[in-house]
C-alpha cells in the first residue's frame, strides 16, 4: 500500500517536472483581419428615375432616330441640388429601350437602344448630349420634357420650392425651361437652399 503511494508520488512529481520544464505550447494563429475595403464616395440619389413608356415618339419636334447624329454634336453638364443635396441624372435619358448598358471604370454606360433622341445622357455624372442632324437651338425645357419631369421657377422633378438656376457660374433669372444648351456649358439648379455654383472638368475627348 505505501509502495503503491511513493509510486504514485513519483509519477505526480515527474509530471509537474515535464510541465514545468517544456517550452509554452505553439500560440493559437489569429484569424487574419480583413484589409479595409475603401469606401467608394456615395453617389447623389436620382432625382426621377428614367421615364417609361418611351417608344421612340416625337417628343417636342425632337426625333428619335436610329443612330447618333454627329453633325452638330456639343456636350453640356447640368447639376441638381435640392435643399443642399445633391441629386443625379440617371443615365438612358433620351434613348428609347430596350437599353444595352456596359460597365466602365466611371459606373454603367449606355452605349445603345431602339434610337436616339437629339438630347440624351450616356451615363449619371449629369453630362447632356446635344447630337442633332443639324444645328439646333435645343432647351433644357425640352431635355426635362424627355425626362417626362417638370421644370420652372418654383419645381425641379418632383422637387418644388425656390429655384435658384446658375449658367456658367453667372445667376439666370429667365425661365430655367428657356436656356439654349451650349458647348461646355455649366447649368446648376438649386431647390430650396443657394448653392454656390460648382465647377466641372468634362472628359477627354467631349
Amino acid at each position: 500500500m505505501l509502495g503503491a503511494a511513493a509510486g504514485v508520488a513519483v509519477l505526480v512529481v515527474v509530471v509537474l517536472v515535464v510541465l514545468l520544464t517544456r517550452g509554452p505550447g505553439p500560440k493559437p494563429v489569429a484569424s487574419a483581419t480583413p484589409s479595409a475595403t475603401p469606401t467608394a464616395t456615395p453617389l447623389a440619389a436620382s432625382l426621377a428615375a428614367v421615364p417609361g413608356g418611351v417608344t421612340g415618339q416625337p417628343v417636342d419636334a425632337i426625333q428619335c432616330q436610329n443612330g447618333e447624329q454627329l453633325a452638330y454634336h456639343i456636350h453640356a453638364h447640368v447639376a441638381i441640388f435640392v435643399n443642399g443635396a445633391e441629386r443625379s441624372i440617371p443615365q438612358g435619358i433620351g434613348i428609347a429601350p430596350p437599353l444595352s448598358t456596359v460597365p466602365t471604370n466611371e459606373g454603367p454606360y449606355v452605349e445603345s437602344g431602339k434610337c436616339f433622341y437629339w438630347l440624351h445622357t450616356h451615363t449619371d455624372d449629369g453630362i447632356i448630349h446635344v447630337e442633332a442632324p443639324q444645328q439646333s437651338q435645343l432647351t433644357l425645357g425640352q431635355f426635362f420634357d424627355l425626362w417626362q419631369q417638370p421644370l420652372s421657377s418654383s419645381a425641379v422633378g418632383p422637387d418644388t420650392g425656390s429655384v435658384i438656376v446658375y449658367v456658367d457660374g453667372k445667376k439666370f433669372t429667365g425661365d430655367p425651361r428657356s436656356i439654349v444648351f451650349t458647348a461646355h456649358e455649366l447649368i446648376q439648379l438649386d431647390v430650396g437652399t443657394d448653392v454656390p455654383p460648382k465647377g466641372f472638368t468634362f472628359p477627354p475627348g467631349l
